[in-house]
């Protein structure tokens, strides 16, 4: 059995479980909201297929489903005896303070539609007593604002990536086919020496290693490179503070073959050395 993390978010409503659940999206997460219970087993075992590339999985269920209560020891129980590796979190907060979120977004609770809301919020704590006392980690919201409880989240699961929260995606792209829709950040790189005029070089891409160092050994190639990742040394630090969770950054060339290939996977090494969760990819890597 493939080893997946499961994070099965769960606990009042108004205590912060959608909030939870994009942190953990942005960390890589293969994500769902308000799956059924009894659908869990099937999913995990076809999420568990070894051909899929999906390692982390989270989902928010809780009382918005009929029945939840009455399945979801039985299945977590189950699941977690035929080996998979489930961790419950419980997420709380104080009445008067779910109550002012309740009135700040205008939703009714989902116990007391038409009813007062402390007598829903009652209900749902009594409700949900036991599943509390079975969770693996039990996060108290009250004092929270968005950003502080995304980065108790990211940090609980990325604990081991000293506390890096941050997940940078670096692509490539061709100037050719167009600026990437999603970029933080772009940067040009066609001043660079092309392998595209290079014997032996135009039909190999940017994970060639010789197309790499051409780049790379070249003087502007130097120069460029340490003075990117000054600029990434001294950005992304600021980026964190201000609570920023994902940064895209994209690297350009001509067709997205060589230069911008072999300059994203290099910024890439960079900021895993760093300890950073990184995504990389290649979007026009194939077309030219």
């Amino acid at each position: 059995m493939k080893q997946m993390r499961v994070a099965i978010i769960t606990g009042l409503s108004g205590s912060g479980k959608s909030t939870a659940l994009r942190a953990l999206e942005d960390i890589g997460f293969f994500c769902v909201d308000n799956l059924p219970v009894a659908l869990l087993p099937r999913f995990l075992e076809i999420q568990s297929d070894p051909a899929k590339e999906i390692v982390r999985v989270a989902m928010v269920m809780d009382l918005r489903e009929t029945g939840f209560l009455d399945k979801y020891a039985r299945i977590f129980t189950r699941l977690k005896e035929k080996g998979f590796r489930i961790e419950i979190l419980f997420f709380d907060a104080a009445d008067e303070v779910i109550v002012h979120r309740f009135s700040e977004t205008r939703r009714s609770h989902p116990l007391a539609p038409r009813s007062a809301l402390m007598d829903g919020i009652t209900q749902e704590r009594e409700k949900l007593a036991s599943l509390k006392k079975m969770a693996d980690k039990v996060i108290d919201t009250t004092s929270c604002n968005v950003h502080q409880l995304k980065d108790i989240v990211q940090r609980y699961f990325l604990g081991e990536v000293q506390g890096k929260r941050l997940v940078i995606h670096v692509s490539s792209f061709g100037y050719r086919f167009g600026l990437p829709a999603d970029a933080d950040m772009v940067l040009d790189v066609r001043f660079l020496p092309n392998p595209h005029f290079i014997e032996g070089l135009r039909s190999c891409d940017g994970h060639d290693q010789r197309v790499r160092n051409y780049v790379l050994e070249s003087e502007d190639g130097r120069i460029f490179v340490r003075k990117m990742f000054d600029l990434m040394a001294f950005l992304i630090p600021l980026y964190e503070k201000e609570g920023k969770s994902r940064f895209n950054i994209a690297l350009g060339c001509t067709g997205g073959r060589h230069r911008s290939v072999v300059m994203a996977n290099h910024l890439g090494d960079f900021f895993t050395d760093k300890g950073y969760h990184v995504n990389i990819s290649h979007r026009d890597i194939g077309k030219s």
